[in-house]
């Protein structure tokens, strides 16, 4: 009893570890805050509050994100440039992902630290090493969308690699195995059986692959051609240096909107798969799945 009192005590007494956690939290989130509090600001001022309103939003005809072309395109490059890397990055690294798993003997490690390269290289230096590509090398695709959705993929492939193998390491060999012993043959096994309890390191693929896409800004600048090509990011950053308006405040915040709406729905999806199946863990260990990025 005493035991179990003295337990209590220890985990409710003041830990800096979690004054640290805290601490980080707030500091990251406050700017975020901020930033989007004034995209309803009345007034052109980033430091004095003058009143709500949709203002910077839609209903100044000469100010508004609504009436920006420029921020317009952006808004669209980058759905467009999220969307299709997302939709090419996700089967590939899945079958990367199986292939690499079921390599045997030492090539196994070389082919897994190839595929993994790419995530543990700065971005920089991925972002030059594909200009210097498409530049030098492969000159028949030019710097725009293309380029950008190509350099995308490159180095978004890694993290779909990643998150698949961790499940399938996760769920062994036992099932397909099984499901061969009773007559099944290797692709069905794999499609009737593999992918169905892979679609939770799926749907974290999904999320995290469109949740990097969308505010890249180092591959995506080194790739770009120009306004055509200019995505939130780079919108966001040229407006700052050409004197910014609070209608990039509005930007800001559509951006940090559409990422969560989109790891919201991609958690719920889990959870709902998870609940459905019989596995344990509801929200947070759909979180975990989105974030898991380690074998």
């Amino acid at each position: 009893m005493n035991t179990d009192f003295s337990t209590a005590k220890v985990r409710n007494k003041f830990s800096p570890l979690k004054l640290l956690i805290w601490g980080y939290i707030i500091w990251s989130l406050v700017p975020v805050i901020i930033a989007v509090a004034y995209s309803f600001n009345d007034g052109r001022s980033r430091s004095v509050w003058q009143g709500f309103s949709l203002r910077w939003w839609f209903t100044d005809p000469h100010a508004s994100l609504w009436h920006n072309d420029a921020m317009r395109n952006a808004i669209a490059n980058s759905l467009i440039l999220s969307f299709s890397t997302m939709l090419i990055v996700t089967p590939l690294g899945i079958t990367l992902a199986i292939g690499a798993q079921r390599i045997r003997g030492r090539s196994k490690i070389v082919v897994q630290g190839l595929t993994s390269a790419p995530l543990i290289t700065p971005e920089i230096v991925v972002g030059a090493a594909l200009l210097i590509t498409f530049t030098r090398l492969f000159t028949m695709i030019p710097l725009g969308y293309t380029a950008q959705l190509l350099g995308n993929v490159t180095f978004s492939l890694s993290s779909v690699v990643i998150i698949v193998r961790a499940r399938l390491i996760s769920i062994g060999s036992s099932f397909e195995e099984a499901a061969r012993d009773l007559g099944a043959t290797s692709v069905q096994a794999l499609r009737f059986v593999l992918m169905p309890m892979l679609w939770p390191s799926v749907m974290a693929s999904l999320v995290v692959v469109f949740a990097t896409v969308i505010d890249d800004f180092v591959i995506t600048s080194f790739l770009s051609s120009g306004v055509g090509s200019e995505t939130v990011p780079l919108r966001i950053y040229s407006s700052v240096r050409g004197g910014a308006t609070p209608a990039l405040n509005a930007l800001a915040t559509l951006l940090v909107i559409t990422s969560f709406t989109v790891l919201i729905i991609g958690l719920f999806g889990l959870s709902t798969w998870r609940k459905q199946h019989g596995e344990r863990g509801g929200l947070r260990a759909a979180l975990a799945d989105v974030t898991q990025m380690e074998n």
